[in-house]
């Protein structure tokens, strides 16, 4: 189901809850409501459509995968950018983000993984996981 985009400061900016096999249906919602911003957006958190929990979906090379409470442990190359996002207004923000990071997830059915990620794909990850983390860009 495509949920309505959550754009209340206040509500962003708090770490959200670890997610678990209950929250599986945020999951879908999510894919689903990122799917209907395809043209705008490639990467959102669960927070973004009102549900506190550490989930995130991106696009991964041209395929969507969702990670269940991921969490950055290693980072490299660190660079400046600018980003915008979908769930706050106004234009796109300075951020420091890295080249290279390690990450630990758990997959659908809750097994944990640990991947790395390089260049776009790592970014839109460290987006979405300060999400997670009640980081605002």
């Amino acid at each position: 189901m495509i949920r309505p985009l959550m754009h209340d400061e206040e509500f962003l900016a708090q770490p959200s809850s670890i997610a678990t096999k209950e929250d599986l249906s945020v999951a879908i919602d999510l894919l689903d409501t990122l799917r209907a911003h395809k043209d705008t957006c490639v990467g959102m958190a669960a927070n973004m459509i009102g549900v506190s929990k550490r989930i995130i979906c991106f696009d991964h090379e041209g395929e969507y995968m969702t990670m269940f409470n991921p969490e950055i442990i290693k980072t490299e190359k660190p660079y400046d950018t600018e980003e915008a996002c979908l769930s706050l207004l106004g234009g796109p923000r300075k951020c420091r983000r890295y080249h290279k990071i390690k990450v630990k997830y758990q997959t659908h059915d809750f097994k944990d993984r640990i991947k790395t990620f390089e260049g776009w794909t790592a970014q839109i990850i460290q987006h979405e996981v300060d999400h997670c983390n009640g980081i605002l860009i």
